[in-house]
Parts: structure tokens; C-alpha cells; sequence
């Protein structure tokens, strides 16, 4: 019996900068301009330096949809 594994991914294909907001939206389901408006509140709220450290964090570390397919999974 086969499961399969849900991964979060950036999505290239729909991203406006890099692509981590689309992802979120589709690992859980939901409209990517929800992700993005939450994303833009936080960077005013913050004061915009930590919003745009943690997103690049966030660009850095999850894959994009292209390289995602590639690695094996025990």
C-alpha cells in the first residue's frame, strides 16, 4: 500500500516573487492572494525587515516544484 506524501514546495509557476506564497497556498489548499495579503500585512506590521528576512529564509530553504520531483522519499 502506497501513500502519498505531501510536500511543501515553492510554486514556480504561480509565483509573483519567488514563488513561497503560492506554495503555502497549495500545501494547504487555499487561494494564493490570502497568503499574500497576510504576507503584506505582516511586513507592515513588523516594520518590514523581519517579514523580508524570514520570506527569503523561506525562499531559500523550501525547493522549488521543479526540484521537488526529483528527490527520493523513503
Amino acid at each position: 500500500m502506497s501513500m502519498i506524501k505531501k510536500r511543501l514546495t515553492r510554486d514556480t509557476k504561480a509565483a509573483v516573487l519567488g514563488g513561497v506564497c503560492a506554495g503555502l497556498a497549495h500545501y494547504y489548499g487555499q487561494d494564493p492572494v490570502l497568503f499574500r495579503i497576510i504576507s503584506i500585512a505582516f511586513l507592515l506590521l513588523t516594520g518590514f525587515f523581519p517579514g523580508v528576512l524570514i520570506y527569503g529564509i523561506a525562499w531559500f530553504i523550501i525547493p522549488p516544484e521543479d526540484l521537488a520531483e526529483y528527490t527520493v522519499v523513503e
